[in-house]
């Protein structure tokens, strides 16, 4: 399965390189006949595990990895607190070493953009690699903390105070507000909603990216998409694609962990959620400074 967020696209839990889809989940207690996603050749008896070795006899049952080596809802939990943990322990370390005060404000500036640039370089290293890498993962969460610690510090400063605990209790209840409507199957992840978010995730960043190159050449806020009534609307529309990129999330793990998938792919788990809620933070921040700029 190829499972993308709203920035970058990253490699699903599947040998090949194509979206595999989402017709029939796992059932417990044996593999999925027939729609399986990770299915490999027509007409087995059943779907072939993704995971399981080359030789494996055509038409029967894949065999289970051993129990170390496949990856556990405990692996993503431990990979995505250590490196959400390194977004939060920079962010905080940036605030108070970079404050954002007149007499250090181009240089915090200056060292939030660089490490902004260099998160974007390891971030899309991270996605073409065929194996995740823990050190790339965490590089690119530290310095994704510097980056959020200085914005975070001068939107707080400069436009709204308390906004960024606002944003960070936002950015909670989404997680878990689709976490739980996810297990609920109150949301279905199938291949239409994978393509209606990403159609739609990359008409929004395109509508951002003109947006940028008119405020950069025009000046102002560009076309106005960053500010006032259009800003709200779009801050808006920025959560929801975040929060169904969080689903797409889900069911990734989802179906690495039924289907086997090696536990160092744990790492690709934590990677995403963490790209996914940074995005989500972002937009949450932009959004709560809109609002309360125009009270």
């Amino acid at each position: 399965m190829r499972s993308s967020n709203p920035v970058f696209s990253r490699r699903g839990f599947s040998r090949d390189n194509g979206y595999a889809g989402f017709n029939t989940a796992p059932q417990a207690g044996g593999p999925a006949v027939g729609g399986n996603p990770y299915a490999q050749g027509a007409g087995n008896a059943y779907a072939t595990n993704p995971y399981a070795p080359a030789d494996a006899q055509v038409g029967a049952p894949p065999q289970a990895p051993a129990p170390t080596s496949v990856m556990t809802m405990d692996d993503v939990v431990a990979r995505t607190a250590m490196t959400l943990g390194t977004v939060v322990l920079t962010a905080i370390l940036s605030w108070v070493l970079l404050p954002v005060d007149p007499a250090n404000m181009g240089r915090s500036y200056g060292i939030a953009i660089g490490a902004a640039l260099v998160a974007m370089v390891l971030a899309l290293v991270q996605s073409f690699k065929r194996k995740p890498s823990p050190a790339l993962i965490l590089a690119y969460a530290g310095f994704e903390g510097v980056f959020l610690g200085v914005i975070s510090s001068a939107v707080s400063t400069y436009i709204a105070d308390g906004v960024v605990a606002q944003a960070v209790l936002g950015t909670m209840a989404v997680f878990g507000g689709v976490l739980f409507a996810y297990k609920m199957r109150w949301i279905r992840v199938t291949r239409r909603f994978y393509g209606f978010v990403m159609a739609a995730a990359m008409g929004f960043l395109l509508l951002m990216a003109v947006n940028l190159l008119f405020a950069v050449f025009a000046g102002g806020d560009g076309l106005g998409f960053r500010s006032g009534g259009l800003g709200i609307l779009f801050g808006v529309i920025g959560i929801i694609l975040g929060a169904c990129f969080l689903a797409l999330d889900f069911k990734q793990v989802e179906d690495g962990i039924n289907y086997g998938a090696p536990r160092e792919e744990s790492w690709l788990a934590a990677f995403g959620l963490t790209l996914t809620l940074v995005w989500i933070y972002l937009e949450m921040l932009r959004l709560l400074s809109i609002l309360q700029g125009d009270d």
